[in-house]
């Protein structure tokens, strides 16, 4: 019987020289002119650039991420044939539930930082101390310090496999999942394909489409949130550059790191409610992470994997459905926004529905507080 692979400390520390590289390729630059209208319509405008990556290059610290990532228990194990990099916040409270908290594209475990001492240590931060969590927080495949996978096939059902066997070797039995973007994906794929691991889990949002059925009487809540989808596909070239051609396009991403701050920031402000109050320092510590990894285009191709079943999801039929317990979460500026009885259609227990007043596709950065408090919500209904 082949031994299980070993979980080991996998603290972060970037070598001096490649900081240095990233300043000065910054420094070089070869801009572009101007958009040739106001606003961002055409992209990321070129003065907010010059701007964001002049303090990316002069001011910015990669070494105050650095320290928060290692005092969150870094450790690195193979998992079929792939190593990962996760972060195991160990709670000091007993009892405390075990969550797999899943980032997505284009985030990173950097976006997650702030709700790891609230979730891990509630009674530190003011909470009961009965909501605790014990958090496995991993790189995703292909993202940030695991490894970039090498072959074909690593789309969110065996991603969802290797994130199942990560818990169980960190000593986990029963677990909760969540997570938003590609996590709310994934926490899908794990409460339908491993309903014996998975105790619930939290989606932010669900994914699921209109029931055809009562289009005939759609509220005006329903109603807008088919248009925003509707929206949100004509304005999706970015899914489709990573979907058909994530190799073009990322040779610019780990080429340019202007070229990759543009790419990812022009998301952070497009999917954020308000986008002029995310913290700056905040953002580039998670395009940081995919430029000393080099992981801009590893981690586009996982939409060439799983893009278009999970954009099914909330287009099409429901083709498969959960029954594993489940709580929501939509978010007012998040896209998709589906409504509690279409949800109803693929997840049969939803114990918990929660609309917040605010906030976006980045909760963890744009609303933490309330991230907070809406997994602490949901889980109560499974401790």
């Amino acid at each position: 019987m082949a031994r299980p692979e070993a979980v080991v400390p996998a603290p972060v520390a970037v070598p001096g020289a490649d900081l240095a590289d990233l300043r000065e390729r910054l420094r070089r630059t070869r801009w572009p002119e101007p958009a040739t209208v106001d606003g961002w319509s055409q992209g990321v405008p070129l003065e907010f650039l010059q701007e964001l990556c002049l303090y990316w290059a002069e001011r910015y610290d990669w070494r105050a991420a650095e320290r928060r990532l290692n005092a969150a228990g870094p450790v690195r194990t193979r998992v079929d044939g792939l190593g990962l990099h996760a972060l195991h916040v160990v709670s000091p409270e007993p009892g405390a539930l075990p969550l797999l908290l899943l980032h997505g594209w284009p985030g990173s475990v950097l976006e997650l930082l702030d709700v790891l001492g609230p979730l891990s240590d509630p009674r530190a931060h003011g909470g009961d101390p009965a909501d605790a969590f014990t958090l496995v927080v991993p790189s995703l495949p292909g993202y940030g310090f695991s490894d970039r996978p090498a072959e074909p096939g690593w789309g969110i059902e065996r991603t969802a496999a290797a994130c199942a066997e990560l818990v169980a070797r960190l000593g986990h039995g029963r677990f909760g999942t969540a997570g938003c973007d590609w996590g709310t994906s994934i926490s899908t794929v794990l409460a339908r394909d491993h309903p014996d691991r998975v105790l619930m889990a939290h989606l932010v949002p669900p994914l699921v489409a209109p029931d055809p059925a009562t289009l005939h009487e759609a509220t005006p809540r329903e109603r807008a949130a088919i248009a925003a989808t509707a929206a949100g596909e004509a304005d999706s070239g970015y899914a489709l550059v990573h979907r058909t051609r994530p190799q073009t396009i990322g040779y610019a991403l780990v080429d340019s790191p202007a070229a990759l701050c543009a790419w990812l920031v022009e998301k952070f402000w497009a999917w954020s409610e308000d986008p002029a109050a995310l913290d700056r320092d905040r953002v580039l510590d998670v395009v940081t992470s995919y430029w000393l990894t080099g992981t801009g285009a590893s981690a586009a191709r996982l939409y060439r994997e799983s893009h278009a079943a999970v954009s099914s999801w909330f287009t099409g039929e429901a083709s498969f459905t959960v029954d594993v317990p489940v709580a929501c979460t939509v978010f007012p500026a998040d896209n998709p926004r589906p409504s509690r009885r279409w949800a109803g259609r693929r997840f049969r227990d939803v114990r918990h529905w929660g609309e917040p007043a605010r906030g976006g596709h980045f909760p963890a950065l744009e609303q933490p507080a309330v991230l907070v408090a809406e997994l602490r919500a949901g889980f109560r209904h499974v401790r």
